[in-house]
């Protein structure tokens, strides 16, 4: 069987390589691991889900998976992936698990995990899971009878506590009054908590895209297409407009003019604006290789550090975590406010970012944009195998010559779709745009 968890957790296409078989193994083998290696041994497992109609298949299958190895399994229904992450923790269970695929389509799904303090698992973590995913005479050696079986309960009222943490990262003495907000919600995760929080905080509020009908995650808006926000927000004449994904742990924020911010841009920002407030640990802020050289020398100017992870905001939790950081975040809007989330939080930072505007008294336009780019192009290019990239000579030589030009270039492999992700960053953009012409032909020669 292929690889199963990828970049964040186990994802794929619902129905084929995420089917009902796969998830009830794929809980059982969970089960087992956190029923060994459960410090606390609390026999309980908290599971939430996104708004994909695949959700009921797989989430029945999840807990007919757990209860069948003898844990107990708390359903919460939809809720954004950083809430599982605090409420595991908060409600003592031994592990949470999020039914969700992000910013994919509503097609794919994905199964993200994790442990009782609400971090996310490390890799060594999955690889046992997988091995015992693969052992069946372990796996049936460990399912329960009698009264050993598990039971499942659906809570619906444990919304009220991820509001009340989200609400306690803005400023107590603060509110949101003076602000007129365009919230896109994806039509995921986040459609009923987001507009509460925002609300409850005083803000004159339009949402779009919160009515989720199983089919409707991620089309067409969201994170992913901010362009529909920004059009919003010029008709409105909104202050700012704030775009979810799927599950709500990115946030993608559009000025005043309809512009959308930069991911490193928006770091950086914050990143100040925390320092100036005496809110960082350290000096050390971390990052991508992704992220644009221009936020390494904007964080340098302002006598901070910049720390490259790989990308996954689990690396840049890692990451932080090593360097004594309580501050890091992915150019695609993963930003992680470790004092207030175990995890990207799209809420906690569209908050942060208001909170601010508000104390500098300045327009979005003025507080996110804090320095010019270096020219960098990313591009995502779809293919049907993926062979070893240090196997394809053409590619290696063109890197190779990238470096003697002193063009930086990162070249992976998704590790939840089928694509190859680019990106050459220099300061030519003509140069650059010359060599991404190259290396998009060498892709579709080699891997299409």
């Amino acid at each position: 069987m292929a690889k199963l968890f990828g970049t964040d957790g186990v994802r794929g296409k619902a129905g084929e390589f995420l089917d009902a078989n796969t998830a009830l193994k794929l809980a059982q083998s969970v089960g087992i691991y956190f029923k060994t290696n459960s410090k606390e041994k609390r026999g309980k497992m908290l599971l939430g889900k996104d708004t994909r109609r695949s959700g009921y298949m797989i989430e029945n299958a999840l807990v007919s998976g757990l209860t069948s190895v003898g844990f107990d399994v708390i359903q919460i229904g939809p809720m954004p992936t950083p809430a599982i992450a605090y409420l595991t923790q908060s409600m003592r269970c031994d592990a949470g698990i999020m039914l969700s695929a992000s910013h994919n389509p509503y097609d794919d799904n994905g199964v993200k995990f994790f442990n009782c303090h609400g971090d996310k698992l490390t890799g060594d973590i999955e690889k046992k899971i997988e091995d015992i995913f693969q052992n069946d005479k372990l796996i049936k050696k460990s399912l329960q009878i009698d009264k050993h079986i598990g039971k499942a309960k659906r809570i619906n009222d444990v919304i009220g506590r991820y509001i009340v943490s989200i609400k306690s990262s803005f400023p107590i003495n603060k509110n949101l009054e003076k602000l007129r907000i365009v919230l896109d919600c994806a039509n995921g995760a986040g459609y009923l908590v987001a507009p509460t929080i925002l609300e409850e905080l005083g803000a004159e509020l339009i949402v779009i895209n919160n009515t989720p009908d199983g089919f409707n995650i991620n089309e067409n808006c969201g994170a992913m297409y901010p362009q529909n926000l920004a059009k919003e927000v010029k008709k409105v004449r909104a202050d700012i407009g704030i775009a979810l994904d799927g599950d709500a742990d990115r946030v993608v924020i559009v000025d005043e003019n309809g512009d959308t911010v930069d991911g490193d841009k928006l770091i950086g920002a914050l990143a100040v604006y925390l320092k100036q407030t005496n809110k960082l640990i350290s000096n050390n802020i971390v990052a991508t290789v992704m992220s644009n050289k221009a936020l390494e020398l904007y964080l340098k100017k302002n006598d901070m550090n910049l720390i490259r992870c790989d990308v996954g905001d689990k690396h840049v939790l890692d990451t932080m975590k090593k360097v004594d950081s309580n501050f890091g975040g992915e150019q695609s809007g993963h930003v992680v406010f470790k004092d207030f989330a175990k995890t990207g939080d799209g809420l906690v930072t569209s908050l942060q970012a208001m909170a601010m505007m508000i104390k500098n008294d300045i327009k979005a336009s003025q507080a996110f944009n804090p320095f010019e780019l270096s020219p960098q192009i990313v591009k995502s290019f779809t293919v049907i195998k993926k062979t070893k990239l240090k196997d394809i000579d053409k590619l290696n030589n063109i890197t190779d010559e990238l470096e003697k030009h002193d063009i930086r270039s990162l070249i992976r492999y998704s590790g939840t779709e089928n694509k190859i992700r680019v990106l050459i960053e220099g300061d030519d953009r003509e140069i650059l745009d010359q060599y991404m012409f190259k290396i998009e032909k060498i892709i579709k020669e080699t891997l299409c």
